[in-house]
């Protein structure tokens, strides 16, 4: 890096030319056509061709090192890796879409404070990026005695010092917006496996059932009220702006300009689950989670979990409007059973890609992939990825394939 600041000012002025870069992208006209893009795939309306994204995830530390960041200050430091993270998105050409305005997320503090009443902890097997494991706190049902649902008050004190100094800093920049989000997680097998570990789920699916149909409720309960607590504090805001979920405004218009959950989209998936037969899933995950969904607007699911077996289950969500199609699910099942009624994100296999030696076969599959998805809303996406294994132009070489795959079956 040939930036350089000193202190806290040097630091602002850095944080400020890199606002105005990623401002001067968010004018660009080809911006306009990407967000349309995602706009029609997502309301099921024909765009020019497939919306291509991809998310490095992990290859942030080998794209974009700490080691390489100017600022010391935190929350500069935040602002200074976020604007460089958009400017290299630019770079690899991909359907991102940038705002000519941020969000700084409001303060909710829990209760207990460390959320669930018990602390969660988890094992590193080996360095930073390799395998972890869980170090589940509920052992025994004395410890599900100590479970808590927890409770969240804004601060208000602490929101408002966030934003005025975001504010300060990229005044005449970029808006800032002082935005509340869900504090807890719509996948609720993330927060059971945490609580409870991976492994001791799937035996109190089989042994104990009632033991998970408690937690379960324990963790559906605490998102609603989560819920509950972030929609009255008014500063709710809508997310149909980035990639994936960029779309036209969701659910009725908001009564006097108050945004409701319904007015948002969920995006939730069952990865926990995975192993598990579509009748478990449905049982100990998808009926907890509907209540959840029920409250917002449009939903997203899916993530890496190969539901070839449970689209039927996914289809019954009411207010559905991706289905998510991983590497591991089946796209020919997924086309004789999801309709034209939904928008189909495929997902592809990360380690496919980055590990390839070159890209003829990354080429095949996005051509075929391309093909058989023609005349059919979908999204063609890259995530989960924690390495480039060496080929620093990966991405480049996949979004320019994935684009022209698009455009070929548009």
């Amino acid at each position: 890096m040939t930036d350089s600041g000193h202190g806290a000012n040097g630091e602002r002025d850095l944080v400020r030319r890199l606002g105005a870069e990623v401002a001067a992208l968010a004018r660009e006209p080809r911006m306009e056509a990407i967000r349309q893009r995602w706009k029609d795939v997502n309301a099921l309306r024909r765009p020019d061709r497939a919306p291509v994204w991809c998310r490095p995830v992990g290859c942030w530390r080998e794209i974009l090192p700490e080691e390489s960041l100017v600022c010391r200050t935190p929350w500069l430091r935040d602002l200074e890796r976020s604007f460089r993270q958009c400017l290299y998105k630019r770079s690899v050409d991909d359907d991102t879409v940038i705002e000519e305005w941020i969000e700084v997320p409001a303060v909710f503090r829990p209760e207990p404070a460390n959320t669930w009443g018990v602390d969660i902890k988890r094992r590193q097997a080996g360095p930073d990026g390799g395998a972890w494991g869980y170090d589940a706190p509920i052992k025994t049902d004395a410890d599900f005695d100590r479970l808590r649902i927890p409770r969240f008050r804004l601060d208000r004190v602490a929101s408002g010092e966030r934003f005025e100094r975001t504010a300060e800093a990229l005044d005449g920049i970029l808006d800032v917006r002082l935005t509340a989000r869900a504090p807890l997680t719509p996948t609720l097998g993330y927060t059971a496996a945490d609580l409870r570990g991976l492994n001791e789920m799937m035996l109190d699916m089989a042994a104990e059932p009632q033991r998970m149909h408690r937690l379960m409720a324990l963790i559906r309960d605490a998102n609603l009220a989560a819920m509950d607590t972030v929609e009255g504090s008014g500063l709710l805001g809508p997310n149909n702006s980035g990639a994936m979920t960029c779309s036209d405004p969701v659910g009725p218009p908001a009564a006097e300009g108050r945004v409701t959950f319904r007015n948002l989209w969920c995006m939730a998936n069952s990865q926990e689950f995975d192993a598990v037969s579509p009748a478990m899933w449905e049982e100990f995950c998808l009926e907890y989670q509907k209540p959840i969904f029920a409250r917002y607007g449009l939903v997203g699911y899916g993530c890496c979990e190969d539901l070839t077996h449970k689209i039927d289950g996914v289809l019954s969500i009411p207010n559905l409007r991706i289905f998510t199609c991983s590497a591991w699910t089946d796209l020919g099942v997924v086309l004789d059973k999801v309709g034209a009624g939904y928008c189909i994100m495929w997902r592809q296999k990360a380690s496919d890609v980055v590990f390839a030696e070159n890209v003829d076969r990354v080429r095949e599959d996005l051509v075929e992939g391309a093909r058989c998805l023609r005349g059919r809303p979908h999204q063609i996406v890259l995530r989960e990825l924690e390495t480039l294994a060496g080929h620093s132009d990966r991405l480049h070489d996949w979004v320019r394939l994935a684009k022209a795959a698009a455009f070929r079956y548009a």
